[in-house]
């Protein structure tokens, strides 16, 4: 037995680590395992269970596709009616039964352990789509202004509904509080009217159905009319007990399969499960109908249902419960819409005033959220939801039930995966179911589970293939009779121990049972199993096995081979012990198009140089040569142009080659060819280039392309030359005049302007000389007196 354990992935061993003795076995193991049952199969050595493996496994070790089985899942749609597209006011009058809002309705999966299958649900509201209300109201003394409200409730909510729905019925239910201490005062006259003064109050009761559901506005006026006020001792009122009751009695309520609402309206908290015990009842509520001429008479009986009993039996009823309570209690009855699914509260006015308004919106609000439960899934079966709701939401887990903000005809989808992790004990068919909370059509799913192979049903009872008719022959393999075992049954549980069998299992000149590597049954070795499954014993002897070849890199026969019964046996194109020698020439190929540039050998993928003088990887480095072009450029040039070094000796040492002129370069023969070429440019002794090629053809002979004409380079014209110096001379000294004109002008205007400041800033005055003197002397006698 080989396996390529490059191939095998953590699936593969999954399905080895199954163990698997029959094929029903094997593909409950997991989605990708296969089971062939190719009759030689099996090698010496190997168990039954090598039959189970992955499909890439069981194909490498030889089983063809047509003889594993590997049965998939698959899905069927049984019943897929489109949704209605109905419009409000349009003449064709529907029964709620000819409504669709789901599809499909029902379909049948067939499950195959691991394997999950996908199918699409599509709701979408229906326009006009009947509604039922139920109003359910505390009629204990506190409650006495509101009663006078809702007397005319019946015909105003009528007028309000007509704009949602042509089809509206309304029914009226009252509660009070258990007829036992300490609810109420059982003394007579309390009994007789429990209100105190000279208030007339009904006798307490714990629920009552005053009107079946009708579409009579004005009957629910009247009766609602007659009714009269009660009282009870405590705060707390009995109202569960009364919708446990309007949700399981459907028949006396008048249920119909259309939307279902109920309104509990109060201004008090509630009595739940273990209370009742303060009345001395214990027996847990029965969740059944115990109606009499439309009174509850249970009541105490049983106890108070508690809020999962409640939830479990208005979601069986589909039923959605809106609360309408006073502002007091808003906080109680917000936590307990949290732990009922499609549930909403409004705030009660004092007076009930608000409550039609409280009806309408918290009915917009209910039906615009579709969520989807499923019935209880059979052991092992696993359920998932995505949805894709409006404007692109998407959602997954939880999230993935529901979608919000739904208008009337609106569409969403929903993609939902079911998984079998096992198969059931008794391998029966199972059914589920898929439900929008609060709306009465489902879609119905029947599970069938794949638990077992086609071919075990073709199975042939008392084979003689399997020692004389000692088992099944079925899959491949013989499912051996009680009492016998052996791959083919031949031996009898009583000879599993005996000496002499043992003797089979040893090889010649040997103690060894089964080479210490399996253990011997029936005269036969089964080869243990390894811890890594992917490791394997085989043999008749369990003396091979696919993991002791020799390495490369770390690797089993360097991941280029196949280790069977320790010897590597190579892929195309390798060998060697380890598989570590390719034969592929690709790396050894030179840029000249030969194999190590004709200097050396490929072994393994690698160029042994024998030419000393060259190395390398392709044997084409040279350290100590000159290029093929220089080489051989002084007898290409002596030899077509009759010039350079050589052209004394050119006869004697440079006709080792055959030469062939061409007209130009476009001529000279082109990468390609068989033999190695090379392309060379050389200069000659007058500075011209010239071109040629050179190549060895398999003959060892050497042949020359030569371009007859060399390239020149042509001598250039002195006129222009001169003109554009001297033009250059002349434009330089015109710039430097220019520019020693412009200096001059720059500095004669800075020199006027300087004596012409320092004009303004003289300091004497022009009209007087500070030099002069005048000539006239003046003396005063001082002895005049001017007599």
């Amino acid at each position: 037995m080989w396996i390529n354990t490059s191939s095998l992935d953590k699936c593969g061993s999954d399905c080895i680590k199954a163990n698997a003795k029959s094929c029903g076995e094997c593909i409950q193991a997991g989605p990708n395992c296969g089971w062939c049952k190719k009759t030689d199969f099996l090698q010496e050595g190997e168990p039954t269970s090598a039959r189970c493996d992955d499909l890439a496994a069981l194909k490498s070790k030889g089983c063809p596709m047509e003889d594993i089985e590997n049965p998939r899942g698959s899905k069927q749609v049984l019943e897929n009616r489109e949704v209605t597209n109905r419009k409000k006011g349009a003449a064709e009058k529907l029964k709620p039964e000819a409504i669709t809002q789901i599809q499909p309705q029902k379909l049948s999966l067939h499950l195959r352990v691991g394997e999950p299958q996908t199918f699409s649900l599509k709701f979408k509201r229906a326009e006009d789509y009947p509604i039922d209300l139920y109003y359910l109201m505390d009629l204990s003394y506190s409650m006495k202004d509101d009663l006078e409200n809702v007397k005319s409730l019946g015909t105003a909510l009528m007028l309000e509904m007509e704009k949602i729905t042509s089809d509206f019925r309304i029914g009226f239910g009252s509660f009070v509080e258990k007829t036992v201490m300490p609810y109420i005062s059982t003394t007579p006259a309390k009994l007789r009217n429990p209100c105190t003064g000279d208030q007339n109050c009904t006798s307490p009761f714990s629920y009552k159905n005053v009107l079946s559901l009708t579409s009579e506005g004005n009957k629910f006026n009247e009766l609602v009319g007659k009714q009269h006020i009660s009282g009870n001792l405590d705060s707390p009122e009995g109202g569960f007990d009364a919708i446990m009751q309007v949700a399981v009695c459907g028949e006396q309520i008048g249920w119909r399969n259309v939307t279902r609402l109920l309104v509990f309206s109060t201004d008090a908290g509630f009595h739940f499960a273990g209370d009742g015990k303060l009345g001395g009842i214990v027996l847990p509520n029965d969740g059944k109908c115990h109606l009499e001429n439309n009174v509850y008479t249970m009541s105490h009986y049983y106890d108070y249902p508690s809020i999962a009993h409640l939830v479990q039996k208005l979601s069986e009823n589909n039923i959605q419960t809106i609360f309408a309570v006073t502002e007091e209690f808003q906080a109680v009855y917000k936590e307990l819409k949290n732990l009922i699914p499609k549930s909403a509260v409004g705030t009660l006015s004092s007076n009930s005033s608000n409550v039609i308004q409280l009806i309408i919106d918290a009915y917009n609000s209910l039906s615009s959220e579709v969520i989807l439960e499923n019935t209880k899934l059979p052991k092992g079966v696993t359920i998932s939801y995505k949805s894709f709701c409006k404007n692109g939401v998407n959602d997954t887990q939880e999230d993935g039930r529901k979608c919000s903000n739904i208008s009337i005809g609106d569409e969403v989808r929903f993609e939902i995966n079911i998984t079998a992790n096992e198969c059931p004990k008794k391998e029966q068919n199972e059914t589920i179911k898929i439900k929008p909370l609060g709306f009465t059509e489902e879609v119905e799913i029947n599970l069938q589970f794949i638990c077992e192979c086609q071919c075990q049903s073709e199975g042939e009872p008392n084979s003689p293939a399997c020692h004389a008719g000692n088992g099944t022959f079925e899959c491949g393999a013989c499912r051996c009779n009680e009492g016998r075992i052996g791959r083919l049954c031949e031996c009898s549980t009583d000879e599993v121990n005996s000496e002499d069998m043992d003797a089979y299992c040893r090889r010649e000149n040997s103690t060894e049972i089964c080479s210490n590597n399996g253990e011997c049954i029936c005269g036969q070795c089964v080869c243990k199993k390894r811890e890594n499954t992917n490791e394997v014993y085989s043999g008749k002897y369990c003396e091979c096995d696919n993991f002791n070849c020799d390495r490369s890199n770390g690797l089993i026969c360097g991941g280029n081979g196949i280790c069977k019964c320790r010897v590597c046996e190579c892929f195309p194109n390798f060998t060697g012990s380890a598989c570590d020698c390719s034969l592929d020439t690709t790396p050894c190929m030179a840029s000249n198009g030969q194999i190590c540039n004709g200097r050396g050998t490929c072994e393994c993928g690698t160029c042994n140089c024998t030419d000393p003088k060259f190395q390398g990887p392709t044997c084409e480095m040279c350290q100590t040569c000159l290029g093929v072009c220089a080489e051989h450029k002084d007898c290409v040039q002596c030899r077509a142009f009759d010039k350079g070094e050589k052209k004394e000796t050119c006869s004697q040492e440079c006709m080792h080659f055959n030469m062939t002129r061409v007209e130009s370069r476009d001529k000279l023969p082109q990468p390609g060819q068989p033999d190695p070429l090379s392309h060379c440019k050389e200069k000659d002794v007058d500075d011209c280039w010239f071109y040629f090629t050179y190549s060895v053809n398999s003959n060892g002979e050497a042949n020359v392309h030569v371009v007859e004409t060399p390239e020149c380079p042509s001598g250039p014209d002195i006129i222009p030359i001169v003109a554009g110096v001297v033009a250059g001379i002349v434009l330089i000294g015109l710039a430097l005049l220019l520019i020693w004109k412009l200096l001059m002008i720059i500095h004669d205007r800075r020199e006027f302007a300087k004596f012409e400041k320092e004009k303004m800033n003289a300091k004497w005055d022009t009209g007087e000389n500070p030099i002069y003197k005048s000539a006239v002397t003046t003396v005063v006698n001082p002895k005049y007196e001017g007599k």
